[in-house]
C-alpha cells in the first residue's frame, strides 16, 4: 500500500476501538444493570449467526479448530475478561493494565511472525500506558487479584488474537463479512452457558434495553469487528494493536460530553500523548533497499519453474 492507502486504512480501523469506547455509556445508560455476560452474549452471538446465514459457509478443514480460538481470543474470553476487570477495579485500573497490550503484541509479532522489535515501538508502549494512565487514574485504590489477573488476560487475548489472525489469514475464497460471522458464533456460543448459568434471563426489557443491545449487535460487533479484521489484513500487528488505544480516549470524552463528568489538564495530555503512540505505532520499518547479494545474484526465472511443484497457499489454509 502506498502511504496515504495505509494512512486511510488506519483511520478506518481506529473506528472499531472507538466504536468500542462507547460500550461502557451504552451498558450503563441502556442495557439491565449488572449483566455483563447477557451484554456481551447478546453482542456477540445474534450478529455472527446472522452472518453465518448470509455467508451460507461454515468452516472446513483446520478451520474447524481455528475460527473457534480466534473467536475466543477476540471475542469472547476478551470481553469476558474486559467486563469481569472493570468491575473488580475501580478508577479505570482496568484500562492501564490492558493498555500493555501493545506491549505483548510487540513481543508476539517477533515471536510468530518475525517482525523485529523496534526501539520506535518500544517507545510507543512506553507512551501509551503513561498516556492511558494519565487518562483514567484517579489515585491509589486497593487492587482487587482477581480483577488483575483479568485485566492482565484480556490483554493477552487480544494481543494473541491480533498475532494469530495476522499469521492465519483467512481462508481463500471465504468473505471477510463471512470470517467475522465464524468468530462472532464461536464467541457467542462460548459465553452462552457463563450468561445462562451465572446470570439468567432477564425479567423484562424496556425501549432504551432494545436500543441498546441494538447498538452493541451492529455498530459494536458486526461493522466494528469487519473493519478490524480488515485492518490486521493490511496492516502489520503491532500498528493494529496501537489502534486500540483509542478505546479509552472515547469512553472518557463521552463521559465529558453526555454524563457532564470533568476532564483535568492531566487527561488532556494524556489523550496528546496516546495520539502521539499511536501515531508512532503506525511508523512502518525503514525501507533497506536491496543487498550486495541481492543485486548481483539474479532470481530464479518464473518460466524455469518445476511445473510439479504443489501450487503455493495462501497463509490461511497452511496447517
Amino acid at each position: 500500500m502506498t502511504r496515504r492507502q495505509n494512512i486511510r486504512t488506519a483511520a478506518l480501523t481506529g473506528l472499531a476501538p472507538a466504536v468500542w469506547g462507547s460500550t461502557y455509556l451504552v451498558a450503563t445508560e441502556l442495557l439491565p444493570p449488572d449483566r455483563p455476560l447477557l451484554a456481551t452474549t447478546v453482542r456477540a452471538l445474534p450478529g455472527g449467526l446472522v452472518l453465518l446465514a448470509l455467508g451460507r459457509r461454515l468452516p472446513a478443514g483446520v478451520w474447524w479448530w481455528r475460527a473457534p480460538v480466534l473467536g475466543v481470543l477476540n471475542i469472547g474470553a476478551f470481553n469476558f475478561l474486559l467486563f469481569l476487570a472493570a468491575y473488580r477495579l475501580p478508577g479505570g485500573i482496568a484500562a492501564v493494565i490492558m493498555s500493555a497490550q501493545p506491549m505483548f503484541v510487540v513481543v508476539l509479532a517477533a515471536l510468530f511472525l518475525g517482525d523485529r522489535i523496534r526501539a520506535l515501538h518500544a517507545l510507543a508502549c512506553a507512551m501509551g500506558a503513561g498516556g492511558v494512565a494519565l487518562l483514567v487514574f484517579r489515585g491509589a485504590v486497593p487492587l482487587d487479584a482477581l480483577g488483575v489477573l483479568a485485566a492482565v488476560g484480556g490483554a493477552l487475548c487480544m494481543a494473541l488474537g491480533i498475532t494469530l489472525t495476522k499469521r492465519w489469514g483467512r481462508p481463500e475464497g471465504v468473505g471477510l463479512l463471512t470470517f467475522t460471522g465464524w468468530q462472532l458464533t464461536a464467541g457467542g456460543l462460548v459465553l452462552l452457558p457463563f450468561w445462562l448459568s451465572l446470570e439468567g434471563l432477564p425479567d423484562g426489557l424496556t425501549g432504551s434495553n432494545v436500543i441498546g443491545f441494538a447498538h452493541l449487535i451492529t455498530l459494536g460487533a458486526v461493522l466494528s469487528y469487519f473493519v478490524w479484521f480488515r485492518g490486521i489484513e493490511r496492516l502489520p500487528a503491532v500498528a493494529v494493536s496501537f489502534l486500540a488505544l483509542a478505546s479509552p480516549v472515547v469512553a472518557t470524552l463521552l463521559g465529558y460530553l453526555v454524563k457532564g463528568e470533568t476532564l483535568s489538564v492531566l487527561q488532556i495530555v494524556g489523550m496528546a500523548v496516546i495520539l502521539g503512540a499511536v501515531v508512532l505505532g503506525q511508523r512502518p520499518p525503514p525501507d533497506r533497499g536491496p543487498t550486495p547479494a541481492d543485486a548481483t545474484t539474479p532470481g530464479p526465472a518464473p518460466a524455469r519453474r518445476d511445473l510439479r511443484e504443489p501450487h503455493p497457499t495462501t497463509s490461511g489454509e497452511t496447517t
